[in-house]
């Protein structure tokens, strides 16, 4: 018997398991009983051999007339043909075969009768089957009922390779079913509430169903077993991360959290002080706080964070918040600084008595800016300290780090996480996630699934509102133009405009290609049937920007900025342009998020087709920060009626970011939200689909937390234990830590 860790080797054979692991890395007889059918065929009712068409699959049922047998012209083999008849037409069946097929020649002999399927040829004016299969029929049998049966076997049709075809895929998968002893890893109390049906039943009715029913039953338990285990490793990742000790930060009366919610220049709005209490509770226990904040694009998310931070730094400790590109780090420590006023000028002329102060650390600072700010770091006297990567640095060290916020969590892998951690010396600190744009429920409690979640849902008072329109330039080229003039009317109000490209372009000191600095690249949804313009290449920040100051937009103050500029250059367009001193900014997507320029009114997004629908929507929801009307113009070449324009009509018909993130699962690769670093590997989720199975996703979770909080360690179910072990030894480990 064979289990399902066993190699391949060793139960199908060398031969058989080869091309397996060499096409389709199928090493272990779980990974072959994993590889699902992509599809099922049936033989089809009989055709009379009178009217074969060349081209169609069929199934006939005819006698054998008579065999011939003879040795290949140029090479070794022989070719054995056996004609058959049904009484109403003659038709030849083909063998090749390397060396004499005497054993084919015993089971065809003349009279027998049988069942005979594949596709029709004609050769030298005969018509032929070559290499059918078929199955012969007894004498004595209802050869109308084998027929019928026959006819209706459903034949699953594998993913395949060049190497390997889908029929020695399934001879190999019948191999392993004849011999494969499982034991179920699901507890049978489970499987009974939710009339699961057992695992060795579903592999053989996934792989050898008998009807339309097997399948669906047995694609159903193989759904719960993907959701199960992985929710099982997130529920004891759960209990462990409530298990580790931190340092409590409650609240302090009269310290620098009451000092800055004195200063806010509005009001928070429900959800902000439902998540600000949430955490701040979490924040006084004696357990680190793993806490998700997620939320609608602008609905206040980094005030949420920035009171968190000063909570701890109230309660003795320091704070680290990890961006994911320097743009965005240096406009949170802008932002910050500007929010905290004399709270933020510690040791400064005009600071406040209680202040504190607040560091920024990049890869790109000078050597005296670098050393200050590892200073401050290590001796406390920073108590915000905001940076990139480089915070993940060995000599980066923290007086007593107490809270870890990370911003675009799906940039950031969990090892990256634990670095930071590290540097909190004993115990945990306690950590605060942060998503730019809305998640589906189902994405939060699989990729975010180890986190507790709060969400926001409302915005903060005094938003404008954002209208929001697709520009077909291929087929309305003076849409484009009137596009340009509305840039230049708004400029002419005294208001400021994004342009953003999908690529940096050629350059002094700048490569063609898109923006290394900008992660969010990754997201980009392309159907590649549609690219606009017919395979031209994505239109450049550098190209536009010039073309515009020498034509629609002469006059106007127009710069450029991407991941490619020198950092102090990055830094200074973008306070020129928060300073109102640059009408047009021109640029990639590193101002997707935390850009925050309240004149800026409109946003213009060329080739908008190449760009995903989270990241059109995040970048749209950096116009109507103020108090004017925000304006997005989404400008494409790509078809109307085609994926893409269907896409874009979407995004321009709303701006609720929640039902955007479903659209955005349903059109992007699932593997993209589910792989590393979304770079669209799938790991061990075969048959699970986040939106069609939402519910049942939901129940194996409740189902998994019951279990683990009952028995941690899964030793009263050893078999379950093992598989959660395989699973993480697998590539899921890796999913789970980069997604």
């Amino acid at each position: 018997m064979a289990i399902l860790e066993d190699p391949l080797r060793l139960v199908i054979g060398d031969k058989a398991a080869k091309p397996l692991e060499k096409a389709l890395e199928l090493r272990a007889v779980g990974d072959l009983m994993r590889h699902y059918p992509r599809r099922y065929e049936t033989r089809g009712e009989l055709t009379d051999l009178a009217s074969l068409t060349d081209g169609e699959y069929v199934t006939v049922q005819a006698e054998v007339a008579k065999v011939t047998s003879r040795p290949m012209r140029n090479r070794r083999g022989s070719i054995f043909e056996a004609t058959v008849t049904d009484g109403h037409g003659m038709l030849v069946l083909t063998f090749f075969g390397r060396g004499r097929q005497d054993w084919r020649e015993r089971q065809l002999t003349p009279g027998v009768l049988g069942l005979f399927s594949g596709q029709v040829s004609t050769f030298r004016g005969k018509r032929q089957l070559a290499h059918p299969e078929y199955e012969l029929l007894d004498a004595g049998e209802d050869a109308a009922h084998a027929a019928a049966e026959y006819a209706a076997e459903m034949i699953p049709v594998y993913p395949a390779a060049k190497e390997i075809t889908s029929w020695q895929i399934a001879r190999s998968v019948r191999v392993v079913l004849d011999v494969l002893d499982v034991e179920d890893p699901m507890p049978r109390a489970i499987r009974d509430r939710h009339g699961l049906c057992g695992l060795a039943d579903a592999l053989r009715g996934i792989h050898r169903p008998v009807d339309w029913a097997d399948v669906q039953r047995s694609r159903h338990r193989l759904k719960w077993d993907e959701a199960f285990l992985l929710q099982v490793v997130l529920a004891q990742r759960r209990l462990a991360a409530a298990a580790y000790s931190a340092t409590p930060r409650p609240r302090t009366p009269g310290g620098l959290l009451d000092a800055y919610d004195a200063r806010l220049p509005f009001e928070l709005t429900v959800g902000q002080q439902l998540a600000g209490a949430q955490i701040a509770d979490e924040l006084a226990l004696d357990h680190a706080m793993h806490r998700l904040l997620q939320g609608e694009v602008g609905s206040g998310k980094t005030v949420i964070a920035v009171r968190a931070m000063l909570q701890v730094v109230d309660g003795g400790g320091q704070a680290a918040l990890l961006a994911p590109t320097e743009v965005l780090a240096q406009q949170h420590y802008r932002s910050i600084t500007e929010q905290l006023g004399p709270l933020g000028q510690a040791g400064e002329l005009g600071g406040a008595e209680t202040a504190t102060r607040v560091a920024l650390l990049t890869g790109s600072l000078g050597a005296a800016a670098r050393r200050r700010a590892l200073l401050e770091a290590a001796s406390g006297t920073a108590g915000i300290v905001i940076g990139t990567h480089a915070l993940l640095e060995e000599q980066v060290q923290f007086a007593d780090l107490g809270l870890v916020v990370i911003d675009e969590q799906h940039r950031f892998g969990v090892e990256q996480r634990d670095a930071l951690r590290a540097k909190a010396g004993e115990g945990r600190p306690h950590l605060l996630v942060m998503t730019a744009t809305p998640i589906p429920r189902t994405v939060a409690m699989t990729v975010f699934g180890d986190l507790e979640m709060s969400t926001l849902t409302e915005l903060p008072a005094g938003r404008s509102p954002i209208a929001t329109h697709v520009v077909p330039a291929a087929e309305k080229p003076h849409y484009l133009e009137r596009t340009w003039k509305r840039v230049r009317e708004e400029a002419g109000r005294g208001r400021q405009c994004y342009v953003v490209c999908p690529r940096i372009g050629d350059g002094p000191g700048s490569v063609s290609g898109p923006d290394t600095e900008d992660a969010g690249q990754a997201d980009t949804a392309q159907d590649d049937a549609e690219q606009a313009g017919g395979g031209r290449p994505p239109i450049a920040v550098l190209d536009l920007a010039d073309d515009l100051e020498r034509g629609a937009l002469a006059g106007l103050r127009v710069a450029v900025l991407h991941g490619r500029l020198p950092p102090d250059e990055k830094d200074s367009v973008m306070l020129a342009f928060a300073a109102g001193s640059v009408d047009v900014l021109v640029t990639t997507t590193v101002v997707e998020v935390g850009v925050d320029v309240p004149n800026a009114t409109v946003m213009v997004i060329m080739d908008a087709d190449r760009f995903g629908v989270s990241q059109l929507h995040q970048l749209r929801g950096r116009v109507g920060r103020g108090r004017h009307e925000g304006l997005c113009l989404l400008v494409t070449e790509a078809e109307a009626g085609g994926k893409s324009r269907q896409r874009l009509d979407a995004v321009a018909a709303t701006l609720d970011g929640f039902k955007l993130s479903r659209l955005d699962l349903e059109q992007r690769r699932e593997g993209d939200v589910l792989g590393a670093a979304q770079a669209g590997r799938r790991s061990s989720l075969k048959l699970l689909t986040l939106l069609q199975d939402e519910d049942l996703i939901g129940d194996a979770r409740k189902e998994a937390q019951h279990l683990v909080e009952a028995d941690p360690a899964l030793a009263g179910q050893p078999t379950l234990a093992t598989a959660v072990r395989v699973l993480l030894e697998r590539e899921q480990a890796e999913y789970l830590e980069k997604a």
